[in-house]
């Protein structure tokens, strides 16, 4: 099975098979600490049968189980004594591996080795999320440097969407990015699972919204920004450009009642504007290349970047959308990385290549040493790769459905006479589009 070294003295893994534990004997492993709750999965072997599969590969077996929502500074101590008692190289694991790396985390910065703003950046060069970390630690008081939000990533699988809920730790005012409102295109139906998700978490933390906001309307899902704001009452927000996006679908759907002004949102922020989230100062980042309309949000040391950059072994978005332009896009992401190289920058998407785990988080200096689409890559080039790369990609299955709802701020059509809401499809309104 698959092992992801930490240090020279820990790997951790998701649940291993009680045959595994001989192999992590040959491989030179002298224990191994299960950090899962007894019963979590129907096929999860159990800590009895997981100490005696140690005890018979001739390994040492410690048992640290926690849930993202329990851990205490005794498990995080309890999991380090595990690690220095071993009489040499540890595997740690639980479902996925992502808290017997987070206790791990949890107590190289209690002892001071690693800044709680570093936590991000390490869980994901390891593979993992390590939001429900940054969580933690400002629970228990352990605060990051000033202007560095609390980032929590919400991945919606469905369409690789993330969304993001970015607090000041200070004041716990938050702001909503690019939240999603889930629609199922087979059978019609509309729920509110991925938002509800995100208010339980608002909730749960004690955060107060401040901002609900769009990076551009979205073609491969509905927006959930309304259904948001009429939860909380936050202001929502989207770039000022929205109004061509609004212009040119008004006249793919024939809508000729459709008010293309930006009234559907509360705010329509200009390039270069700022604003706080909390007391962390925020600006806004004309970005368009991807749609006429895109923008990135700044805020503090965070860049949310969505449709422009992807994680650094993805490339970039697609810029053949309507109004869309692989040159300017070019240009967009060129401001993007004249930001200072350590600014995190969280994207919109991520459709797990190579069977990885989902991840959005880097940093602009990693994307200038590591993706390919923008390392050593002259503008010509880049748009040659782009231009190729779109002609061969079929439209997103959602794009005719999502767009009208999405120039709307995320509403939903009006009901008909018999109660009913139906969307609009356009047929042949995306000529030259590749077909799937």
């Amino acid at each position: 099975m698959d092992l992801v070294r930490v240090t020279d003295r820990l790997a951790v893994a998701e649940q291993p098979k009680p045959e595994n534990f001989a192999d992590f004997f040959k491989a030179g492993f002298k224990t191994v600490v299960n950090a899962r709750p007894e019963g979590e999965t129907e096929d999860q072997p159990g800590s009895d049968a997981e100490a005696k599969a140690a005890a018979d590969a001739g390994l040492g077996y410690s048992n640290v189980p926690v849930t993202t929502d329990s851990i205490t500074e005794a498990d995080v101590r309890k999991f380090q004594s595990a690690l220095t008692q071993s009489d040499g190289p540890v595997v740690a694991h639980c479902k996925t591996g992502a808290r017997a790396l987070g206790l791990y985390a949890l107590g190289e910065v209690l002892d001071g080795r690693m800044k709680p703003e570093d936590v991000g950046l390490f869980g994901t060069r390891h593979g993992f999320d390590l939001g429900f970390v940054d969580t933690w630690l400002n629970r228990h008081g352990v605060k990051p440097a000033a202007g560095h939000p609390i980032v929590k990533g919400f991945y919606e699988k469905r369409t690789g969407s993330i969304q993001y809920v970015v607090t000041d730790p200070e004041t716990k005012k938050c702001a909503i990015i690019d939240p999603v409102l889930d629609f199922d295109d087979k059978s019609g139906a509309v729920a509110t699972i991925e938002a509800d998700k995100i208010l339980d978490y608002i909730a749960k933390e004690g955060f107060t919204v401040e901002w609900i906001l769009d990076t551009h309307p979205h073609a491969d899902h509905f927006s959930a920004a309304h259904y948001l704001h009429e939860k909380t009452g936050a202001p929502t927000g989207i770039g000022e450009h929205v109004i061509d996006v609004q212009k040119l679908w008004k006249g793919i759907y024939n809508w000729p009642d459709l008010p293309a002004d930006g009234s559907q949102w509360d705010h329509l922020f200009k390039d270069g504007e700022t604003f706080k989230v909390g007391n962390i100062p925020a600006k806004v980042m004309f970005s368009p290349g991807h749609t006429l309309a895109s923008i990135t949000y700044v805020i503090g040391d965070a860049a949310f970047v969505h449709d422009t950059i992807f994680m650094p072994d993805s490339g970039t978005a697609r810029a053949d959308f309507p109004g869309g332009s692989a040159k300017v896009l070019w240009k967009s992401i060129q401001d993007i990385l004249a930001l200072p190289d350590e600014t995190r920058v969280f994207t919109g998407h991520d459709y797990e290549p190579g069977g990885r785990n989902a991840l959005w988080e880097s940093t602009v200096g990693e994307q200038k040493q590591k993706n390919p689409h923008l390392h050593n890559m002259t503008e010509e080039e880049f748009v040659k790769v782009r231009e190729a790369r779109d002609r061969s990609l079929p439209m997103p299955n959602k794009i005719l459905h999502a767009l009208q709802i999405n120039i709307r701020g995320g509403r939903l059509p009006e009901p008909e006479d018999n109660g009913q809401r139906y969307l609009k499809f356009p047929l042949n309104a995306l000529e030259g589009a590749a077909w799937d």
